[in-house]
Parts: C-alpha cells; structure tokens; sequence
C-alpha cells in the first residue's frame, strides 16, 4: 500500500486560466510571481516535516472544458504544451533559488489539469452530483477537485479578478473550510483571435484510448518523470458508465528491471524496482483517482508469472480503472505482447522506440500503437540557470550527486 501522506505538509495552488496564446514568455510573466511565492514558502516552511512538502497545482484549461468525455487526441498537443512550459518553469524557479523537488527539505509539485472556463463562468450547479468516472484525473472539473476528500494545509490563490473568482467558485463548491492565502500575481495576456485565425479547422476522427503504455527507469523521480507520467495518463480516455461491460481502462507502465541497470553511472545509488515503482505510484495514484485514498475498494495484487512481463503490481479503482506496473526486461515491454494496448507515450528523445515497438507489432498482424510524444525541457532561453536545470532533470545526476554527499541507497 502506499505509504500514509497523513504527515506531510499539503498545499493547493489555484492558478487563474492562462495567457493566451500560451507562449512560455507569457506563461512565466503570468505564474513566474506565484509560483515562487509559494514554492518559496514551502521550501521554508518552519512547520516543515522530514518529507517533501506536496503542492498541487491547479492549472486551468480552458480548452479542456466540456470535452473530458472526447477523444484526447485532439486534445493533447496544446494540453502537452500547456504542462511541459508549466513544469519547465517550476523547473527554472528551483533551480534559481535553489529549491529541492526530491529530497526531504524539497517541495514535491504536480500539475493538476482543471477543465475551467476562461471566463469563470460555470455550467453545473455546485449541487450536481459527481458520477464516480468523474473522479478520474489527471484533468478533472473543478467541483471534482473542490469535494476532494483531502486536507490541505493551505488553499494559495492568485491576486488578479480571474484569481478570485476562480477561488470564489472553488470555497462555493468545497465543503469544508481551509485557510486561504493570497499571492501577488503577474500579468495574464489574452489577444482576441482574428476571425480567420478563430476559423475552426476541421477535427480528424480520433480514437478514445482505454489502454495506454509507457516505459521508462524512473529512478529517483524528477520533474521530466512528472511530465511523461501526467501526459501518459491524460491520453487514458474516460469510459461511461454505460460503456462499463466493455471491461476496465488500462494504464500500463513498463519499469526497467534491475538486472538491466547495473551497467548505469552510479549504479550503487539507483533504487531498487520495488522503490522505483512506489515512487512512481506515489506520484501517479493520487493524480489518477481523486476519491478517497484510503477507499478499502482499491485492490492492489502483485504479480509473479514465468516468461516475460511476468511480474507486477496491479492497483484496481473503483471505476474500473486498472494501473499495471510491470517489470520489463527489453525495450518493448508488454507493448508486443499486449495486443489490446492502442497508444503508447514516449519523450521526443526516444522517439525511435515508437517506431520499433509498431514496427515489432506489425510482425505480429497487429494494429500499430498511436504514438503520443512529450517534449524534453531545456532552460536554452534563460540566463545562467541550464547547469543547474539539467541537474533536476536526469537521474544519473541526481546519483552523482548523492554519490558526492555518500548517501548510498538502501533497496528495501
């Protein structure tokens, strides 16, 4: 089971709906300030416990409102977009004050998708029900993450009118009553299309995906690894209720085994796969399934079978949603022995193992995997921050680094 957050220091950032166009100049000039604030806030907190402090970051998604029933292939590019820039910035503002996003004294952020109007306004009533398949994230509506049966320590929100009355429409829908702090905002810039840039084009048929694979090590999670993870669950579709007979949705997650990994720089400092995959679970349950944590209707089994892919964890949810962990041993994982997995996310970086998993599946008569592809960050355009930045972003120097300050790794 993963293990209780019960003593961890909990915050929820509620950003206002961002910039349009999104650039990343424009998206830094509307959340560099509060992003900050509350960063900083929480790095230093004097009330502090000896684990990361975890932020929610509520980023609203105008274009995701009304359409988190639709396919997410439409969807994806402007959403990926959208979360690398955000992630890309908490990046640089760590980097540049210093800020830990994995070890003890560090802030643990992730993303939250919001399906919010720009406009503030509302369709539901705060007196809609939330049907159970609602409770799928990692994009949710906002009554969902209002009636989230969690504490938060603190509720942040952004000085600005689109700031408060994304707030007011939060406390009106939440029943329960938390502390709310205010941040100093930026500057939101939002240019009027013109008529023929507002043109629709035309939307291509697209696939809803109930079946989605990813790999990776994912040893000592980073912020990259929070990046793959979130757009790798965003391409999962929801199934209505309706659709229930057709069996669960599937988030299959290939995680390096440790045999394959003892050629690695600093292999005395990678994690163990049991560790690995904690932590990875750790990171994805809570952005998957945002009813109560402790429901005693989540099943967790592990998995031990001769052959490939043999051995995982499975964690069921109570809207037969069904996360796979599995340890592979090559590079495609059940990607080719999993017929019923439709789309596959990867990093831009390896973009060729895309190609060889359709091309491995094409062998087989199968139908080729939808590849979704998640961009690799880079600080190019900032100032004396890329060193620094890269660092945060790769586990082989995360392990230099605990190589430097001895601090072995135990593989419990």
């Amino acid at each position: 089971m993963p293990p209780s957050r019960s003593l961890l220091h909990r915050a929820l950032l509620l950003l206002p709906p961002p910039p349009s166009p999104p650039a990343y100049a424009a998206l830094k000039a509307a959340y560099n300030a509060p992003l900050l604030a509350v960063l900083s806030a929480l790095a230093r907190s004097p009330t502090r416990t000896q684990q990361p402090a975890v932020l929610e970051i509520a980023l609203p998604c105008p274009h995701l409102y009304g359409q988190l029933n639709s396919p997410r292939g439409p969807l994806y590019a402007p959403t990926q977009r959208l979360v690398a820039d955000l992630y890309k910035l908490i990046c640089v503002i760590a980097a540049t004050e210093s800020i830990g996003m994995e070890d003890a004294e560090g802030v643990d952020a992730r993303v939250v998708l919001l399906a919010y109007p720009r406009n503030g306004k509302l369709h539901q009533s705060s007196e809609d029900a939330s049907p159970e398949e609602e409770l799928q994230g990692p994009a949710i509506e906002l009554h969902t993450l209002a009636r989230r049966p969690t504490s938060w320590d603190a509720v942040y929100s952004v000085e600005c009118e689109e700031g408060e009355s994304l707030l007011q429409n939060f406390v009106s829908l939440s029943p329960s009553k938390t502390d709310i702090s205010r941040v100093r905002g930026g500057i939101v810039q939002v240019q009027v299309p013109s008529p023929a840039a507002a043109t629709a084009e035309p939307v291509m048929a697209s696939t809803n995906h109930f079946s989605v694979a990813v790999g990776g090590t994912f040893d000592h999670l980073h912020i990259g690894h929070k990046l793959l993870l979130t757009m790798f669950a965003f391409v999962l579709g929801r199934r209505p209720s309706s659709a229930a007979d057709y069996g669960p949705s599937i988030l299959t997650i290939g995680i390096t085994g440790d045999a394959l990994l003892k050629n690695k720089k600093y292999a005395e400092y990678l994690e163990s796969w049991q560790r690995r995959q904690q932590a990875v679970h750790d990171f994805l349950g809570p952005l998957i399934y945002f009813g109560q944590s402790d429901d005693q209707r989540i099943l967790i089994e592990e998995h031990t079978e001769s052959g490939p892919n043999g051995h995982a964890v499975h964690v069921t949810y109570p809207f037969n949603l069904v996360i796979k962990y599995v340890e592979i041993w090559d590079p495609f994982g059940p990607t080719i022995t999993d017929e019923s997995i439709s789309a596959l996310v990867i990093s831009l970086e390896t973009r060729s193992g895309g190609a060889a998993v359709n091309s491995k599946r094409a062998e087989k008569g199968w139908d080729p995997l939808e590849v979704f592809e998640v961009a690799v960050l880079d600080a190019s355009e900032e100032e004396s921050v890329d060193e620094t930045f890269q660092s945060k972003l790769s586990s082989t120097e995360i392990r230099r680094m605990r190589s430097e300050q001895g601090k072995p790794e135990t593989h419990a």
